[in-house]
């Protein structure tokens, strides 16, 4: 186990970063312009979504194309040492985000060079290791059918009816705007024969969740996994961020979904050991009270954990519980978000299902195992499959980190441990993923797919499926949220940050982030429902009322909510984001199955919300009801985010009120410029003015942070009638935060009253005001005359 002193945050930790999503609209020479405004802002650090060159167009970068170079679309290698100059010119270091996990499997095809290759060379091409192919799944080509091949699921019927589709040029095989090589020696072959010589089978698209071979990110058939944990395939894919980390161009990392692979911990010492222990951070999903993996090589994650006590602790519990079971009543379902979770896990890995062909590879691979020896013999496939669906269905969280030869973790042991009437296979199959019955290449291999299998099961089957169908309160159906555990206590908020600035001091918070389904302020707004759920109840029936029969009162509730979180919303952002959560949810509509005559009743659906005279002015009121308890939120949130332990990384856009939706309504640039303007115009809040008073916080909070004022973490409590509704602490002896939470139950009580937070002795100044205020005791009516959090500094 690796100390918290030995970890690598002790290697420049940012104070705070401001997230930049490049793109084609936002280039590298776009954020050098921005860095005096960043600079001025208060982070430390620029970090950047994905820089290797991606899919021309791509607006997040997540789908690498050439780990050789720097994206050209992007501006290129010198638009980022450009950057980097103007950056340390005033004090900023740069974070990259990493993509370990997998590379674009792109159109044309030839733009992947190593899949190109391995297209026309088959599984004996050196590319061949680079990629995470079960060769074993597919017969090979006609002379060769013990090699394999690999399945391209990418065909808009089946073969049969394109074959006129498929073109012969050259040593090139073309389908529309798709291009294959073709295997030396076979292009002048009639075109049935040809196919059957090829290292590659086209296929109909939709066979591809049942018969892929090749792992994916998630479901995505264009994203082809890469087996980072081959030393050479690490070097290749690493090798220019690694030189421009010697190099001094880039200070630190962000991995993205380390889940993926194989392992992660042996990825991360790599990676440390390549960069002498820099500052590196993981896209970590931890679920509820789930811990990081101590012995991983890393400052921690990227701040979901972050996000859901931030939310938490500002969320209403007995309220939100009380709102879904209106939510229940009105829809006529008695799920719970937790059975929703085991549901929506159950479909992925189910014959057909998303999942299938990856669990299904589960199965051969045990198949494998149970041919080493006469003591694993006689499970029979089909309660091997049984076996693995419900563990998959089941597991608590995203996945257990078991490395071959070492005993398994506890909290792994304790969720695969079998049930006393387990079956023989049930005991086998978890015994494999604890990798107690030895050693084998087959073995090993089966504890990591295990746990690669489940991490994909985990997001689709809960983010991406129930997260869109227990549709109570939209504000905990977010990336690492617990909706069946609504709420943070203020006594839970204190003990999670104290424990994290004794274990993950330099671990991110974040609120908000290109992969958020909806921002930190759309969410404030929400979490004001918990707070009034028969009303809200009452209002959502009106509203439904108002626009006409619901085919779906599920869907009502998302409609909704998500045009309060987001009011006013355009109709092409409201239709893009409707449209996708149903399909998501996978009950009337899919992304597979689209079903269009649902799909245009809904559009119609949401067209008429938007143009109804009578129901618009309802829904704008409703709003504006709301929308001073959910100023208080939004400040509150964004004091707890600046101020609690860990580096506080801002998504671009949000120092100032920011109303998006689920991706990619969430990645559009921001015109920072604009920003820029307003935070030297006139940096001081003006009354009622949320967003100089959320810009006034932010640049307050990052300045105090960079100066070093802050010290440990130390909770503090009120004393009164409404002391539940604070939430206060100390960074140090000479750094008080204090902030409201559940104000819509603060006011109907008749507000702070009496209630008083006792001040240590000196002379305070709150910067957020520039009031003063003297040690000892101070009435918290008072104290929150002017804005519902304060930012009180000793000695000023």
């Amino acid at each position: 186990m690796t100390s918290a002193a030995a970890r690598p945050e002790t290697a420049d930790a940012p104070t705070a970063s401001y997230r930049l999503q490049l793109q084609p609209g936002f280039t590298l020479h776009d954020a050098r312009r921005a860095v005096p405004y960043l600079a001025a802002l208060g982070v430390s650090h620029l970090h950047l979504s994905p820089l290797l060159e991606a899919v021309a167009g791509s607006t997040h970068g997540y789908d690498t194309l050439d780990h050789s170079r720097i994206s050209e679309q992007l501006g290129g290698e010198g638009a980022l040492r450009e950057l980097a100059a103007e950056a340390a010119a005033h004090g900023l270091a740069l974070i990259a985000d990493v993509v370990p996990n997998h590379m674009a499997l792109p159109v044309p095809e030839r733009l992947n060079g190593p899949l190109w290759e391995v297209l026309k060379n088959g599984p004996d091409d050196p590319f061949a290791a680079w990629f995470d192919i079960d060769w074993s799944a597919q017969p090979g080509p006609v002379d060769a059918p013990e090699r394999g091949r690999l399945l391209l699921p990418l065909l808009g019927d089946r073969l049969g009816a394109v074959l006129e589709q498929l073109v012969v040029d050259g040593e090139v095989l073309r389908y529309h705007e798709h291009e294959f090589p073709l295997r030396p020696g076979t292009a002048h072959l009639p075109l049935a024969e040809l196919l059957e010589r090829q290292w590659y089978r086209l296929c109909w698209w939709q066979l591809a969740d049942e018969q892929v071979n090749y792992r994916r990110f998630f479901t995505v058939n264009d994203l082809i996994a890469v087996r980072v944990e081959v030393p050479e395939v690490f070097e290749a894919t690493h090798g220019v961020l690694l030189r421009l980390h010697r190099e001094g161009v880039l200070a630190g990392f962000r991995i993205d979904h380390p889940d993926g692979l194989a392992d992660p911990r042996g990825y991360l010492r790599r990676l440390a050991g390549a960069t002498g222990g820099a500052y590196t951070v993981v896209e970590k999903i931890l679920t509820g009270d789930e811990a990081l993996p101590a012995d991983w090589a890393c400052a921690g994650t990227t701040g979901y954990d972050a996000l859901r006590r931030i939310d938490g602790v500002l969320t209403d519990r007995r309220g939100a519980e009380r709102l879904f079971a209106a939510y229940r009543r009105d829809v006529g379902d008695a799920a719970d978000p937790a059975a929703a979770g085991r549901a929506g896990r159950a479909e992925m890995v189910a014959p057909g299902g998303a999942l299938a062909a990856e669990t299904d590879r589960l199965v051969r691979l045990v198949g494998r195992i149970c041919a080493e020896g006469p003591e694993l013999a006689d499970h029979s496939p089909l309660a091997v499959r049984r076996a693995l669906e419900d563990l998959l269905a089941h597991y608590p969280v995203y996945r257990p980190y078991v490395v071959p030869g070492e005993p398994a973790p506890p909290e792994a042991v304790a969720a695969l441990a079998a049930p006393a009437d387990a079956s023989g296979t049930e005991r086998l199959v978890r015994e494999l993923a604890l990798g107690r019955l030895g050693r084998s290449a087959a073995r090993d291999e089966f504890c990591h797919r295990f746990g690669q299998t489940a991490s994909a099961v985990a997001a689709k089957g809960v983010e991406d499926t129930a997260f869109y169908r227990f549709n109570a309160l939209l504000s905990l159906n977010e990336v690492g949220g617990l909706p069946e555990r609504p709420g943070v206590s203020v006594a839970e908020f204190h003990h999670w940050c104290t424990g994290q600035e004794r274990l993950w001091p330099g671990a991110m918070t974040a609120l908000s982030t290109h992969d958020t389904k909806r921002s930190a302020d759309a969410r404030a707004r929400l979490a004001v429902l918990a707070e009034l759920p028969e009303a809200w109840a009452a209002e959502c029936a009106a509203w439904t009322l108002a626009a006409g029969p619901c085919a779906d009162r599920s869907t009502a509730w998302l409609l909704w909510q998500t045009l309060l979180a987001a009011w006013p919303v355009p109709e092409d952002r409201l239709l893009e984001v409707v449209l996708k959560s149903v399909r998501e949810a996978k009950r009337r509509t899919s992304w597979k199955e689209p079903d269009a005559g649902f799909e245009g009743w809904l559009a119609q659906y949401v067209r008429g919300a938007l143009a109804n005279p009578g129901l618009c002015p309802r829904i704008a009121g409703f709003v504006g009801l709301v929308a001073p308890f959910a100023r208080v939120n939004s400040l509150s949130a964004a004091l707890l985010h600046l101020l609690v332990p860990g580096v506080p990384d801002v998504f671009q856009g949000g120092e100032e009120p920011l109303y998006t939706l689920v991706d990619p309504d969430n990645r559009a640039p921001v015109d920072l410029g604009a920003l820029a303007v307003r935070l030297t115009d006139s940096p001081e809040p003006r009354p009622g003015d949320l967003a100089r008073e959320k810009l006034h916080l932010t640049t307050t909070a990052l300045h105090l942070r960079r100066s070093g004022a802050l010290g440990s973490y130390r909770p503090l409590a009120a004393d009164g009638p409404a002391a539940e509704h604070l939430v206060a602490f100390g960074r140090g002896e000479r750094v008080l935060g204090a902030a409201t939470r559940l104000p819509y139950g603060l006011h109907r009580a008749g507000g702070w009253r009496e209630t008083v937070l006792e001040l240590p002795p000196g002379r305070w100044t709150d910067l957020l005001t520039d009031r003063r205020f003297t040690g000892g005791s101070v009435e918290l009516s008072y104290l929150f005359r002017q804005l519902p959090v304060a930012l009180l500094v000793e000695g000023s």
